[in-house]
């Protein structure tokens, strides 16, 4: 054979052999395992948008199993083991409620939380810098957060000396908020008490609690439970005429009075980030848990006109958005 046909062939050959590894990696599907304790939420589109951005898209090359609990969060074991034996590449858990159970269940596949709840001080992260192990996310629950909830409460109504904290208490991080309104409240001459739903069906007893003692205010402790009704906790609030701070604007889209916390469709993109880093090789305990640095304050004038409330121009000077 002379060299120039050699030539020739090698290239060939080197070139079919190129082509089929491009091949072989373009029809590579990485599959997602995603968690959470409630229904398929809007930001779900949000994580979605972020992955598509980083070129991954559903159907192409990625695969998602959804595995959501709808409020039954008894089942989220058994549903974080049915992701391991699916042998997905990455584990998304919503919230720390499906984060526990997920790593729990793996010490192997990476596991992403999407918005952790006091992540260290539940044990789903041994520090924000090195979360350990095959975990790492974003904590929704920043420093005094809540001690500023309670303060633009507070420019709404003066006069709060008593405030519930409605929460499920098997909610990871629930307690921290506790103790948090309480400090902060304590500061403010108020007093804050809880008031917990464990089920969908302990709403009503919840309610006919507040109705009987009714408080100044109820600050709501965001979950997949209390997600999941946040419509029925809205109507609740302006039907009784109970005011109720959030942590997040859905409410407030909904109805609620007023919220202050981070976007959930900022928090879900950047999940991605996260997805993305894990799927190209880095490893979770490499990835630091990061933490929201900008925050919301969304306020309903129309629901506070309904409650017999006036919004202080000061404090709808510095809101991020305004529902009327």
């Amino acid at each position: 054979m002379r060299r120039r046909e050699f030539i020739a062939l090698f290239c060939g050959v080197m070139s079919a052999s190129t082509l089929a590894a491009s091949a072989q990696q373009a029809a590579r599907i990485y599959r997602i395992g995603y968690l959470a304790g409630s229904n398929r939420t809007p930001q779900v589109d949000a994580f979605l948008q972020g992955l598509h951005d980083l070129g991954y898209v559903e159907g192409e090359n990625l695969a998602i199993e959804y595995q959501l609990a709808a409020g039954q969060i008894q089942r989220l074991p058994e549903m974080a083991a049915d992701l391991v034996r699916l042998k997905v590449d990455i584990i998304v858990a919503g919230t720390s409620l499906a984060a526990l159970p997920a790593k729990k269940a793996t010490t192997t596949i990476p596991i992403v939380v999407l918005a952790s709840h006091d992540g260290v001080g539940t044990g789903l992260f041994a520090s924000l810098a090195r979360p350990g192990g095959n975990i790492t996310g974003i904590e929704s629950l920043a420093p005094d957060i809540d001690a500023k909830r309670i303060e633009f409460l507070k420019g709404v109504l003066p006069t709060i000396s008593r405030l519930v904290l409605l929460y499920t208490p098997t909610d990871p991080g629930s307690e921290r908020h506790f103790g948090n309104a309480n400090e902060a409240a304590r500061a403010l001459s108020s007093a804050v008490s809880k008031i917990e739903v464990r089920t969908p069906a302990d709403f009503d007893a919840a309610f006919a609690a507040l109705l009987r003692d009714r408080p100044d205010a109820v600050l709501v402790v965001t979950d997949a439970l209390t997600f999941l009704a946040r419509k029925r906790i809205v109507d609740f609030s302006t039907e009784h005429g109970i005011p109720m701070i959030f942590e997040f604007k859905e409410f407030v889209e909904l109805g609620g009075l007023l919220s202050y916390g981070p976007s959930l469709g900022d928090i879900w993109r950047r999940g991605a980030y996260y997805v993305d880093k894990i799927l190209k090789g880095a490893k979770p305990d490499d990835l630091p848990v990061e933490q929201p640095t900008k925050f919301e304050l969304v306020i309903n004038v129309k629901t506070a006109k309904a409650l017999g409330l006036t919004v202080p121009p000061s404090l709808l000077a510095i809101a991020d958005e305004i529902i009327e």
